[in-house]
């Protein structure tokens, strides 16, 4: 039992009487003049330790590096380092295509970005680079600002259209900018805003937003997206050359386009994709059942890269057959340059729906494998990596990163041990830069799609557990179909945002369905459940036990009463109500029959009638209830609201009679009890009683019993 008053000390109560627990003495509230001072003095103060702890969390390669076992740990990063980098040669080449970019900015985008999180990064083993959804979120921006700037649709991967605008119009030189600069000027743009996003989230301690994009959303959401890109590369296998889809319904245009255009097909493309395909697909899936077998994945990819691009060559499938090729690519860096500042405010909007998706992605695979072997992460400085991963790069013609799963996997599977692996693949993708970047001039576009294809194999495979998903919770398939849905039928971005919005809907709907439920208790302990979930629970006569499975606040306060009013069988407000009308009609009556003249014994008789359904409706509402006990352990919270709604309910009660106690509430609920007033018991002119509050259900029906028994209302019976 808890009295109005604050106290600092804790009372031993004796076992028969109920518990007494007295609160604490409360901090007095800061000024907000006070907490912001005392915020700014603990994150500007400065002193050489502080100063330290913050270079060593910022720059984290600075703590493992001085600490890295050389004997244990170099082996495993140099082959998972070397696997990964094998791997991702032919995997940025690749995904340049879907970026709408040129070979040579996807090779730039992996090395840069390994460099950066090495340094930055808090996670030992995510591998960060390029990763379909981004590329392909980008790569709608790209040709939708081709399309504004008045860029025709390229003929061919590589290769310079002959029309050139004035790079006035998106980069910061006077030199003229053909296709292939502007698009990278616009990715890189993009890079660049979607990082300096990510910072400011990071500087603003937002990194806690990841925990709202729960595991069937980036799962759904991921899903659209692998349907988007796989249709979006089924004109390379075909090799058909038809322009991107820019807007809302992308899917249905791009295959419309595709049915339209079948009868262009390149018979050169098509027998080389279906190859590639028959070859990648069984590969993989060898891959994939005896990877516990082998120390590490065959690249198959680079395999068939390099066989294709053989046979490209010596069979001249580009001037022969018109087959789309990689072209030139060109070795070494070129200078850095700043980003085009007047196309960011046309970027901002989805540059910002690119930072939460790479930030989402990032924070999740790195937890997931933070906790696997037994580390922390910070989801902050997770922030900070992947924004600097994107905003440094960005002035040497890179797209977007985040972390990948497949090359995650990959990483972890074969030895990693460390970032260290990151700097190896680094050093990997610079060799490929520096001497072998020209010799892939020869490879087919065609086999950059089916590389793409086949990667997207992990994501659709998501369709064989939408069963599963459905049986074990039908509101997380309900939220991935949607997601799903959304992103791939009607456009992606547009599929984070209902995600997200679906989500919030869901949760708030749990709030709405929640229902009042009578307790019984159990015949061996004093311990309440719901009667209707549990058999041989004993019920109070003339004492009701509820409880309420949500916070009470302004969306749901009159589903709570209706709720209650329902489940107790007596509703207060409808027996007030009967009881006016017929007080009503009765004095109407009363006053026609004393001006017709009605005789006195009629009289009586007619007013014992009436005091008769009196008593009737006396019997249905007070004699079957006495007293509400209402336990509130599942109520997280209360608003002004939800106090005023327990108020209501205490006076509708009380005016029929009927006690309303609160047991189990948590310190949250009680001090908004108090700051409503509900403890106000001058009120009501009813003193001491308002201010009854219980921490066991037991006490609580003990002590209304007692209430009940002077009264003669009811009979102590359990």
């Amino acid at each position: 039992m808890l009295d109005g008053g604050n106290c600092c000390t804790a009372v031993e109560a004796d076992p028969q009487q109920p518990l007494i627990l007295e609160r604490a003495e409360k901090e007095p509230e800061k000024k907000c003049i006070t907490v912001v001072s005392d915020r700014v003095k603990k994150h500007c103060s400065c002193s050489p330790e502080k100063v330290k702890s913050k270079i060593l969390s910022f720059v984290p390669i600075l703590q493992w590096l001085p600490r890295y076992k050389l004997k244990d740990w170099i082996l495993g990063d140099i082959m998972s380092g070397l696997i990964v980098g094998i791997l991702l040669v032919p995997q940025s080449i690749a995904y340049s295509l879907l970026a709408s970019q040129d070979p040579i900015y996807g090779l730039y985008t992996s090395f840069f970005s390994s460099i950066i999180y090495a340094i930055l990064g808090s996670s030992r083993h995510i591998s960060v680079g390029i990763f379909g959804v981004l590329c392909l979120l980008v790569g709608q921006v790209v040709d939708r600002e081709l399309a504004v700037a008045g860029y025709l649709p390229e003929s061919s991967f590589g290769s310079n259209n002959s029309d050139a605008l004035l790079a006035g119009q998106g980069n910061s030189s006077n030199v003229e900018c053909d296709r292939s600069c502007y698009a990278i000027t616009v990715g890189a743009t993009v890079t660049f805003t979607a990082g300096i996003y990510q910072v400011l989230m990071g500087l603003l301690q937002v990194g806690f937003v990841s925990v709202y994009l729960s595991d069937s959303l980036l799962s759904g959401f991921a899903t659209g997206a692998s349907l988007t890109i796989l249709t979006s590369q089924i004109k390379y296998l075909l090799g058909l050359n038809v322009p991107r889809a820019h807007g809302w319904f992308t899917l249905f245009k791009t295959w419309y386009s595709l049915l339209t255009n079948m009868a262009e097909t390149n018979i050169c493309d098509l027998i080389t994709s279906l190859v590639c395909l028959a070859v990648l697909i069984p590969a993989k899936e060898l891959n994939d059942r005896f990877k516990s077998k082998l120390k590490a994945p065959i690249p198959f990819e680079l395999f068939v890269v390099v066989i294709a691009t053989l046979a490209s060559h010596f069979g001249h499938f580009n001037s022969k057959y018109g087959s789309g090729v990689a072209g030139v690519i060109p070795t070494g860096f070129a200078p850095p340059q700043l980003p085009a500042w007047t196309l960011i405010p046309n970027v901002a909007v989805d540059a910002f729906s690119i930072a939460i998706v790479g930030f989402a992605i990032t924070v999740s695979l790195s937890e997931m494998f933070a906790k696997k072997h037994g580390y922390t992460v910070d989801a902050n400085q997770e922030m900070y990596a992947i924004g600097f991963c994107n905003i440094l790069p960005s002035f040497f013609r890179c797209f977007t990163t985040s972390a990948a799963l497949t090359k995650t996997l990959v990483k972890e599977s074969t030895g990693c041990q460390t970032q260290m692996s990151g700097l190896v693949t680094a050093a990997i993708l610079l060799l490929v830069l520096l001497v072998i970047a020209p010799l892939f001039y020869s490879l087919q576009k065609c086999v950059l799609a089916v590389i793409i294809v086949v990667n997207l194999r992990g994501a659709l495979r998501k369709f064989r557990d939408v069963p599963r998903m459905w049986r074990v919770n039908k509101i997380d398939a309900s939220i991935w179909l949607i997601t799903m849905a959304t992103s791939a039928l009607v456009n992606t971005e547009l599929g984070l945002l209902v995600g997200v919005l679906v989500s919030a809907f869901f949760v708030l709907g749990r709030t709405q369905q929640a229902q009042v439920l009578e307790l019984g208790r159990a015949a061996s302990r004093e311990h309440y459940e719901n009667v209707s979930s549990y058999r041989g629970l004993q019920t109070h006569f003339g004492v009701a036990v509820f409880r309420y499975g949500a916070p009470i606040y302004y969306a749901n306060q009159s589903l709570f009463k209706k709720s209650l009013y329902k489940c107790a069988n007596l509703n207060p407000v409808k027996e007030k109500a009967q009881r006016l009308k017929f007080e009503k009609n009765k004095k109407q009556k009363g006053t026609e029959e004393g001006a017709k003249g009605m005789p006195e014994d009629k009289q009586n008789r007619e007013s014992e009638a009436s005091s008769s359904v009196i008593l009737m409706l006396d019997e249905k509402s007070s004699r079957s209830v006495c007293s509400l006990v209402i336990d509130c352990s599942g109520i997280l919270f209360l608003d002004t609201a939800g106090v005023n709604a327990l108020k209501e309910v205490r006076k509708d009660y009380r005016e029929l009679a009927v006690e309303v106690v609160l047991a189990q509430c948590n310190t949250s609920v009680l001090d908004s009890l108090e700051r409503g007033g509900y403890y106000d018991s001058k009120k009501d002119g009813e003193v001491g009683k308002n201010n009854m509050i219980f921490f066991t259900i037991a006490d609580a029906v003990s002590y209304v019993q007692n209430l009940n028994v002077p009264n003669g209302d009811c009979d102590n019976k359990s």
